[in-house]
């Protein structure tokens, strides 16, 4: 109680970083048209050309203040009990867990993984989201959800049948996409065997029934002949 993860000290920037923060103002003024990843881009290839002279001020500075930072972390951690410590450490652990996601999603982003298949209900949203206008967002779900709730069968198959061409879709996609990952070397992000044979649970259970029956009529039919 009373210490946040915001009262932690920052760590320093990198000479890399330093670099861009001096220098991005010239660099926009001389480029005012410039999108921001142009930008970095022509910062990157300034601090690559940069005389090792002129990187080690950069270098310095951060090693001072990386020194300075030491000596903050230590005064900051000081101050806490024992609880205060195991709540912030697991505050950190989150944000870090956050972060990591955010960066496999985006890294899947740019290797084109396929959108996952939509549900039916997901397709009746995205169609009818837009109606109702005045209401807020969270109004207008629970309304369509209380809509679709209300549904009959009939009138919710067409949404249905969308959902299972979106799922064949998603699994040609997937295949394609995952051979490509295996030619890149990236087969962790390929999914288990045992991922892409998983049946849908409805079909599983209709099928063990169904082998169920057949198994006991099997047994009747057995009996009967041994009679």
């Amino acid at each position: 109680r009373g210490i946040s993860s915001d009262q932690r000290p920052k760590r320093p920037l990198t000479a890399y970083l330093r670099f861009v923060v001096d220098n991005r103002p010239a660099f926009r003024e001389k480029n005012p048209e410039a999108s921001n990843l142009e930008l970095i881009k022509k910062l990157a290839g300034a601090w690559k050309e940069l005389p090792a002279s002129q990187k080690q001020v950069y270098e310095e500075a951060r090693k001072t203040d990386w020194k300075r930072y030491g000596e903050q972390m230590a005064a900051y951690k000081a101050q806490l009990t024992p609880a205060q410590a195991a709540a912030l450490k697991e505050e950190r652990r989150k944000q870090l867990a956050k972060r990591r996601s955010i960066r496999a999603k985006r890294e899947l982003n740019l290797l084109g993984k396929p959108k996952r298949a939509r549900s039916g209900f997901n397709i009746f949203l995205s169609e009818n989201f837009q109606e109702s206008e005045g209401i807020s967002p969270v109004a207008k779900l629970k309304k369509l959800f209380d809509t679709w709730q209300k549904m009959s069968t009939s009138q919710k198959q067409p949404y249905l049948q969308l959902a299972e061409d979106d799922k064949v879709r998603y699994e040609n996609e997937m295949k394609s996409w995952e051979a490509k990952m295996i030619e890149l070397g990236r087969e962790d992000l390929v999914r288990s065997k045992k991922q892409r044979l998983k049946k849908k649970p409805a079909e599983t259970t209709k099928q063990a029934k169904t082998a169920k029956a057949s198994s006991a009529g099997n047994k009747a039919k057995l009996k009967k002949s041994e009679e």
